[in-house]
Parts: structure tokens; sequence; C-alpha cells
């Protein structure tokens, strides 16, 4: 009676530890954001208004989580609405007809202290191509309303021109690589 008792409290602990929690992107705490060199001198800074993600872990760290994310390019935001239109247009992003950017992860692998390696697919346009993100991971708090947030960044470059965005394929005016700085906080659901 007393190893059917144990059995059956460690099979509870267990499946309490490894059970899947739930996490949604809060908007008012995070942002998606660029940095592109130009005409080799100076930078443009900008960011995406309105983003959507979520987040699928299993206890409270990030080792093997799921992360979907999609950004809505027509939000892009430069501080210069003539550029900001530009950026819309056929010679950049085609936002008429590729409303939004997705990232999805196919693996996440704890490093060290509190970074991972996050690996998934980044689609731009109609360009899908695999890319390894470092993730800096913030832990787990209680907000001021007594909810469970996660907190995370990531910092990686990316080549435009490897995702059709072709203006000035040079570099010369505007930068083939482009910084993208991501800060996320995930309220749990």
């Amino acid at each position: 009676m007393k190893k059917l008792l144990l059995t059956f409290v460690f099979t509870l602990l267990s499946v309490f530890s490894f059970a899947q929690t739930d996490w949604a992107v809060d908007p008012m705490h995070s942002s998606v954001n660029f940095n592109i060199k130009h005409m080799g001198i100076s930078f443009v800074q900008g960011r995406f208004d309105k983003f959507d993600g979520k987040a699928s872990t299993k206890g409270n760290t990030l080792e093997n989580a799921d992360l979907n994310f999609t950004v809505e390019v027509n939000t892009i935001n430069t501080g210069v609405e003539m550029r900001d239109k530009h950026l819309k247009s056929e010679d950049f992003f085609s936002a008429e007809k590729y409303p939004t950017m997705s990232f999805v992860t196919t693996s996440m692998k704890k490093d060290k202290n509190n970074t991972y390696t996050l690996k998934g697919k980044l689609t731009i346009k109609d360009v899908t191509r695999d890319i390894s993100v470092p993730v800096t991971f913030g832990g787990i708090a209680k907000n001021q309303q007594g909810k469970e947030v996660m907190g995370f960044q990531a910092n990686f470059t990316i080549n435009r021109l490897d995702y059709d965005i072709k203006y000035d394929p040079t570099g010369t005016g505007v930068a083939k690589e482009v910084d993208v700085n991501l800060y996320f906080e995930m309220v749990k659901i």
C-alpha cells in the first residue's frame, strides 16, 4: 500500500512539474525593433507597433519552449512618414501583398545561466528561412495584478536580401544587414 501511494505521489508530482504553461505577449511591455546602417555612416532605427505571440513552456524555464510570433508589416514606424510609406512599398516589404511576418520555433535549448539558443523559421514576404537566435531569459515574476509574467530578449542580425528585400542590392545606401532587437514580456494564460 505504501509503495502504491508513493508511486501515485511521484507520478502526480511529475505531471505537475512538466505541465504545459501557455503565455501571451503583453504588447504594453514588449517591443519589436530594428536598426540598419544608412549610407555607411549613420543608422536608422525603427519598430513595428503591432505584433502578437504565444509561447508554451514546461515548468519555469524556456527549455524546449514553443514560441510563435507575428508582426503586422503595415505598423512599421521609423518616425518619418515618407520613409515608412516607402518601406511598405514593393521596394521593401510589399505590405499590401505580405501583411505579416512570422516566426515559428523548431527548437529551444538551454546554453548556460539564463541564455538559450532558439532555432526556428522566420518568414518575411514569401521567403522562409531557418535562423538561430540567442535568447536571454529574464525569469518569471508576478505583475501588479498578481498574474505570472515571463520576460526575455533576443538580439540577432539578418541579411534583408535573403528575404527578397532587394532595394539597393549593393548595400551602399541601405545596408544589407539588419539588427533585430526583441523584448518580450508574456502573461500566463
